[in-house]
This record gives structure tokens, sequence and C-alpha cells, in this order.
């Protein structure tokens, strides 16, 4: 029962990421708090000709305004960056409550990590306003390799004079 206390911090990050899921768009839409509190308008030069369609929408200055398109970033960066971490309390936790060698143990944390991301995605697809993307797990699953490859090299700097 000692162990379970390792697990606490990657369960409670799994249910604040399904809360977060469970709120409708409208809820979380930064747009407004962007065009009220920053001056975006210098960035148009720089973004105007840069356009890409990302599940079936174009992405663009000229489609959805400068904070839109800011907004756009700061969303799929936030999914890479939850599932980075995702994966590095998984990791601690499975290293802290088993025996599982490094190897394993950074194996099974991104395969969880993946398994939350699609669960997280289908639960989106029950949530008003909300729709699951699998484009949205591809990149909570690089957010998870990004965490393999940190842990990575932490594991190498700190156990490299060990060998």
């Amino acid at each position: 029962m000692k162990k379970f206390i390792y697990w606490v911090p990657a369960l409670v990050w799994m249910g604040i990421i399904f809360y977060s899921s469970s709120t409708p768009y409208e809820e979380q839409n930064v747009k407004p708090l962007l065009g009220n509190w920053f001056d975006l308008s210098g960035l148009i030069p720089l973004f105007e000709g840069f356009s890409f369609t990302y599940h079936y929408s174009e992405v663009s200055v000229e489609s959805r305004g400068i904070a839109g398109f800011i907004e756009f970033f700061i969303r799929k960066g936030a999914h890479v960056t939850v599932f980075l971490v995702l994966t590095v309390l998984i990791y601690y936790a499975i290293r802290k409550t088993t025996r599982e060698t490094f190897q394993w143990s950074i194996i099974i944390a991104w395969f969880a990590t993946l398994v939350y991301a699609i669960s997280d995605e289908l639960h989106q697809g029950i949530t008003p306003n909300r729709t699951p993307y699998y484009g949205d797990v591809v990149l909570d699953g690089i957010g998870g390799l990004i965490a393999v490859m940190l842990i990575s090299l932490v594991y190498y700097f700190r156990y490299r004079n060990q060998r």
C-alpha cells in the first residue's frame, strides 16, 4: 500500500487531463485573452502567408485571425507538454514500485501514455463541442517520446560512470 503513493501524481495528472477533456471548447478558448491582453498585430506579417490543414480545417492568420492562429499552437503545444509530463510521472511510478529494468520501464510508461491518449480522444468524442482526432494522439505520443529521450539522457549521464 505504501507504494501506491508513487502513483498518486500520475493519477492526479490523468484526472486533470480528463477534466480538461470534459470541458467544452468554448470554456477553454484563450482567443479573447490573447486579443484583449496582447497586441498581436505585429505578428501578422510574420505568419500571413503561412497556411496548412489540420483536422479538415485551414490553419492560417487569414482563416483564424492572429489570436486564433496563436491559440492553435498553444493548444497543440499543450498536448505535447501534458503527455510529456504524464510519461515522466508514469515512468517514475513504475521505477519506484516495480523491479522492471530501465528499458522496460520506459517502454511501459510510453505505451501507457499512448493508451491514455487514445482513451482521452475517445472521451472527447462524447464531450459536447469536442471532437476526437488521431492527430492529437500523434502529438501526445510525440510528447511521450520527448519524455523518453529526456529520461534516457538523465539516466545516461547519471549512470555512465557506474558502468
